[in-house]
């Protein structure tokens, strides 16, 4: 059986100071075989070597997932500082594109912490560079130290709305996720709506209103562990079905608000 394909976008790196690579993390691709059943297929994540249309062409979904590097302030109108971190301009001018054409074609969409801030960013918004530092918000980033276990462990609540698209997809409002992330959604993008909080309030789970297929964004990682734990299956079960609907040919409906 040909399984469906997903384009995981990769990320950009040297190995020895050196020598650069394009990579995408081991467990992203284990949670698209596993849990999605698709093949998982990485994207080199430059306009240089590949284009929207053809990669829309060859996939019939994308995981945009995390990522040391952060989305350029310019692509939403602001100028770097030092606490925006670093950056990957080529990843930017392939990925912000490719999700407002897979939005507007009903491509499905599974956006993972610097995705989720991508998918903000593509649809019009802009984020904080470091919302450690905002009054009342907690360290959302990853532990400096510990085991894999200990980094990726579950680490707060996250609410959703009552009724809304992730209520439905988890059956429950309240969610243990784990947390990674320095930035965080500073103006709501256009018809991104948010459908979850953690506890301090920052915005931790997203979909575009009125998009004609799966597009949904987390700020946590549900592809550590993501075949044995609950929230992190139901959905990448539910992106799946998505994909294979699409590579069947079928374009889904519309996502519907609570």
């Amino acid at each position: 059986m040909n399984l469906p394909v997903v384009g995981v976008i990769g990320n950009a790196h040297l190995i020895d100071r050196e020598y650069p690579v394009h990579s995408g993390g081991r467990m992203v691709s284990i949670a698209v075989r596993d849990v999605t059943g698709a093949l998982p297929l990485i994207v080199p994540a430059d306009p240089d070597l590949v284009s929207v249309a053809d990669l829309m062409s060859v996939c019939d979904g994308f995981v945009f997932p995390g990522g040391r590097a952060n989305v350029h302030p310019e692509e939403y109108g602001e100028q770097p500082t030092r606490a925006h971190g670093v950056f990957d301009r080529a990843r930017d001018r392939i990925t912000l594109p490719l999700i407002r054409e897979c939005v507007a074609a009903g491509q499905p969409v599974l956006a993972i912490c610097r995705g989720f801030q991508e998918l903000n960013t593509a649809m019009g918004g802009s984020l904080h560079p470091e919302i450690r530092e905002l009054p009342g918000r907690m360290n959302h980033r990853m532990p400096p130290d510990g085991t894999l276990d200990e980094k990726f462990e579950l680490r707060h609540e996250v609410t959703l709305s009552e009724g809304g698209v992730f209520h439905r997809l988890f059956g429950a409002t309240t969610v243990l996720t784990n947390t990674l992330h320095g930035q965080g959604i500073k103006e709501v993008g256009e018809r991104i709506v948010i459908d979850g909080r953690a506890e301090d309030g920052t915005e931790e789970a997203i979909y575009v209103e009125g998009a004609s297929g799966f597009a949904l964004g987390v700020q946590w990682h549900p592809e550590y562990k993501a075949a044995e734990d609950p929230v992190s299956r139901a959905l990448f079960e539910a992106f799946g079905e998505a994909v294979r609907n699409w590579a069947a040919g079928e374009r889904p409906a519309r996502l519907r608000s609570a």
